[in-house]
C-alpha cells in the first residue's frame, strides 16, 4: 500500500501548491527521461495515486500545439503555449538524439533566455543540457552529463565546466542529470525540497525505485573502451565487460579481435597504457567497488560476481587498487551517507 504525502494535520485542509514545472520537449527528446521526470511529480503530488495535482503541477510548453515527436516514436502533445515563465518554479528542458540539427526552435530558445533572465532555475535532462548550453546559459555552472555523451559536450562547449560521473547535479539556478533513471532521482530531489520528504518517499515506492540516490551518486558504467582510439582495444574492453565473471582468457580475446596474443599485448601497451591482464583486473574491481557501494551483498558474493573464487584473494586485490578493504570502503561510504543524510542532501 503505498503511504500518504500528506500528514493527518495537513489532510485536515487544502493544501497550496508547493511546487510548479513547465517541461520543455525538444525534437526526438528520449521519453524514458521525460516519463520518470514527470511521473516522480505527478506520484508525488497527490494520496493513493489519484493523479491529482495537489501539491505539484506541470505543464508541457511549446512554441506551438504540434505534436513532438520522440525518438522512440511516441509523440507528445504540448499543453501549454509559453507563457511568463515566472509562473513557473523551474524549467526542464527534455533533450534527445544529438544528431538533430535543431532540437528546438528559435522561439523557444528565446523563451529559456527570457526565463533565465528573470531568474526562473532551468533544468537539462538526458541531453537537454546541451540545448541549454547552446543557447549560452550553462556558462559558470556544472553541467552533469551522461559518459556516453561526455566528450561530445567538451567538443561542442570547452569552456564550460561538465562531469560524466555523477547522476545529476542541482544547483539554485540550473540543473542537469544523465539521463535514464537519473530524471527520477532530479525529481526526486525537487520534490523533497518543495514539498516534504514523504512525498518523495511515496513517489519512489510507487515507481519500485529502492531509494532516492543524491547528486552525490556515481553514474553505474563508465567503461574504459571510452578512453580508447583503437577499435580493436575498444572491442576487447567491451568483451571483457561481458565475462566479468570469467570464462574468457588474453587468448580468446585476442582471437576475438583477430589478433594473436603478442599482438593484443602490444596493442594495449601503446593505446591503453596497460596491459590486457591488468586492464581486465581493473575492469572486474571497479564493477566490485560499485556493486558495494550500490548493494548489501555479502562479500563472498561480490567476489565471486567479478570472477574471483574467494574472499582472501578479492580482498587482496582489492586493497592493492584501492588502498582499503572491501568491507572499509564500504564502510567508509557509509558513514560519508550519514553525513549527507544530517545535513539534509540525502535519504
Amino acid at each position: 500500500m503505498e503511504r500518504s504525502v500528506q500528514s493527518s494535520a495537513a489532510r485536515a485542509a487544502p493544501q497550496a501548491l508547493r511546487l510548479k514545472v513547465g517541461i520543455i520537449l525538444a525534437r526526438s527528446f528520449t521519453l524514458s527521461a521525460f516519463a520518470l521526470f514527470v511521473d516522480t511529480l505527478r506520484l508525488a503530488s497527490d494520496q493513493l495515486d489519484r493523479s491529482g495535482r495537489v501539491l505539484a503541477d506541470w505543464q508541457v510548453l511549446g512554441s506551438t500545439r504540434h505534436l513532438i515527436t520522440s525518438s522512440c516514436g511516441v509523440q507528445v502533445a504540448p499543453t501549454s503555449d509559453f507563457v511568463d515563465p515566472q509562473q513557473f518554479d523551474y524549467i526542464a528542458v527534455v533533450g534527445g538524439l544529438l544528431t538533430v540539427s535543431q532540437p528546438v526552435d528559435h522561439e523557444t530558445v528565446r523563451f529559456l533566455k527570457l526565463a533565465a533572465s528573470k531568474g526562473v532555475p532551468l533544468i537539462g535532462l538526458c541531453t537537454g543540457s546541451f540545448i541549454l548550453a547552446e543557447a549560452g546559459l550553462m556558462k559558470g555552472h556544472e553541467t552533469c552529463v551522461s559518459w556516453l555523451h561526455y566528450h561530445q559536450f567538451r567538443e561542442r562547449f570547452p569552456d564550460h565546466d561538465v562531469r560524466p560521473d555523477r547522476l545529476f547535479n542541482l544547483e539554485r539556478k540550473r540543473g542537469s542529470c544523465a539521463g535514464g533513471s537519473s530524471a527520477a532521482d532530479i525529481a526526486a530531489a525537487l520534490v523533497r525540497r518543495h514539498i516534504s520528504r514523504d512525498a518523495e518517499r511515496n513517489a519512489l515506492e510507487v515507481l519500485q525505485i529502492e531509494r532516492a540516490r543524491s547528486q552525490f551518486d556515481i553514474q553505474t558504467r563508465q567503461p574504459l573502451c571510452e578512453h580508447v582510439n583503437d577499435s580493436r582495444v575498444a572491442a576487447a574492453l567491451i568483451t571483457m565487460e561481458q565475462h566479468l565473471e570469467g570464462g574468457i582468457t588474453v587468448d580468446g580475446l585476442a582471437a576475438s579481435v583477430g589478433l594473436s596474443r603478442r599482438q593484443l599485448e602490444r596493442l594495449f601497451t601503446e593505446k591503453a597504457r596497460m596491459s590486457p591482464a591488468l586492464a581486465f583486473r581493473r575492469l572486474r574491481l571497479d564493477r566490485a567497488r560499485q556493486i558495494l557501494l550500490t548493494s548489501r551483498k555479502p562479500i563472498i558474493e561480490v567476489a565471486l560476481d567479478v570472477g574471483f573464487v574467494n574472499t582472501s584473494h578479492f580482498t587482496k586485490e582489492f586493497r592493492r587498487t584501492y588502498g582499503q578493504t572491501p568491507a572499509e570502503i564500504r564502510d567508509s561510504a557509509a558513514g560519508e551517507r550519514r553525513v549527507l543524510v544530517e545535513n539534509g542532501l540525502a535519504k
